[in-house]
């Protein structure tokens, strides 16, 4: 099958762009060449699918001259520049200045197609980064991405019910982006221009939580120095956002089931209520429905609550968007983080498709940072041992560099096939420190033996 991703050869020389050109041809690449930069040049843009591959002693533009103009072109365009032993040094000062690679001359087939197939998977990559960005830049509505059938029908269920201002109760399982659909309910909605108040009623002690919905009065309480308004208040014209709503202490679902009902708020301390205009959107991991039935919540506030229910399903059901948010969080976490974004082999790929993905978009994109911080193959195994540790700890800066720190030391010592010597080598640390880690993190080296 051919690589639908084109290359531009140039070169003055006609025996090394026939030579690339059946080179790539044999590899399944589509091409074409040109005998100068000048001719390129102008049936090149800037979303040209492919890369560029170039020489760089040429007459007339040369190829640093014939960079710089497809840098103002496209800075993210690989250019791969082909060079003679002599211009090494202003060949590795071509890649300060924006190459994807230089190969010296007489370049290796094998050597040339590596760099080439490096370059595309990069190019790929971007292209469905810009592609992705571009339809979620739509009306300045925060992105719900995705175009399996499930999500597909989520969306339209979304466009819908934005504009009938109802009280809604959102489903979803840990991760699945409860937030952001009532992000979209909002911003689709005649509310858009009014605020938008998210809060976790799980986040909270039961002594704060109170103050923070409905305010307080000067001297409302020890430590109540001056008034304060509520969510509910600050939310006026808006839509609040009432995340974990389950977990709501019995006392406080009574005050709120009177919100709902009266759209007022009275603060604490206060002794008159405060008319307010707002939309009231909840949502739950549990079935809220069998908790009221159970007496675990308030039968009147789950159906003053649920005037419309939406359910989002779990990423495991969405198997055709797995891959493209994979694409995009790793894309997203090379531009924060500084680094390049790795290749996905195909034994990564169905690694990833085949995960159950139980702690859903979430977990997903806690897993494509790891993947472009530690460059690693990605195993089931791997995949389990993270959500585990996610699970057990709080995902705080200590803790995620102890889960980098470890993943290294069970890769060096996978290399190492279990030897110590080796692997406090190769990770540059003393014997001693290297038994203190695997002690810590309870790795039992002897499995990495004979693997």
């Amino acid at each position: 099958m051919t690589n639908s991703n084109p290359i531009c050869i140039v070169d003055d020389n006609a025996e090394i762009r026939e030579s690339l050109s059946e080179l790539l041809e044999l590899a399944d690449y589509q091409q074409t060449s040109y005998a100068s930069a000048e001719a390129a040049l102008g049936h090149l843009s800037d979303d040209w699918p492919g890369i560029v591959i170039s020489d760089v002693r040429m007459p007339g533009m040369d190829g640093l001259a014939f960079l710089a103009a497809l840098q103002q072109l496209d800075a993210e365009l690989p250019v791969i520049l082909i060079t003679g032993h002599g211009d090494i040094q202003m060949a590795v000062q071509s890649i300060h200045d924006g190459a994807y690679d230089f190969i010296e001359k007489p370049f290796r087939r094998e050597i040339m197609l590596e760099v080439v197939n490096r370059a595309m998977d990069k190019r790929r990559l971007v292209l469905e980064n810009r592609a992705l960005k571009a339809s979620l830049q739509v009306d300045g509505i925060s992105a719900i991405v995705g175009q399996s059938p499930p999500m597909q029908a989520l969306k339209t269920k979304i466009a819908k019910l934005a504009k009938a201002d109802v009280n809604t109760l959102i489903h979803g399982e840990t991760g699945t982006g409860k937030e952001l659909v009532a992000r979209n309910l909002h911003e689709q909605s005649q509310r858009r221009d009014g605020p938008f108040v998210a809060i976790n009623c799980g986040a909270l002690p039961d002594s704060m939580i109170e103050a923070e919905l409905f305010g307080h009065e000067a001297g409302a309480f020890t430590d109540a120095k001056k008034a304060r308004i509520g969510k509910f208040e600050f939310a006026h014209q808006g839509t609040i956002f009432l995340d974990e709503i389950e977990s709501i202490p019995s006392t406080l679902a009574v005050k709120i089931l009177r919100v709902l009902q009266e759209r007022k708020v009275e603060r604490l301390g206060a002794n008159h209520a405060v008319d307010i205009d707002i939309r009231v959107i909840a949502a739950t991991k549990t079935d809220l429905k069998a908790m009221s039935e159970r007496g675990e919540f308030r039968e009147d506030l789950y159906y003053r609550l649920n005037v419309v229910e939406l359910f989002l399903p779990p990423l495991r059901q969405r198997g055709e968007d797995i891959m493209h948010l994979f694409r995009y969080f790793m894309a997203q976490a090379g531009e924060r983080f500084g680094l390049p974004v790795p290749a996905l082999p195909m034994d990564t790929i169905d690694t990833l498709m085949q995960h159950d993905w139980p702690g859903n978009v979430r977990e997903l994109i806690n897993v494509a940072e790891r993947y472009v911080l530690t460059d690693m193959l990605l195993d089931q195994q791997s995949l389990d041992s993270w959500q585990a540790t996610d699970t057990n700890r709080k995902q705080n800066l200590p803790s995620i560099v102890e889960q980098y720190e470890q993943r290294l030391i069970e890769q060096a010592l996978s290399q190492a096939q279990g030897s110590i010597k080796q692997t406090y080598e190769a990770l540059g640390i003393p014997r001693k420190t290297l038994y203190d880690k695997l002690a810590k993190y309870g790795i039992d080296r002897q499995r990495f033996i004979d693997e």
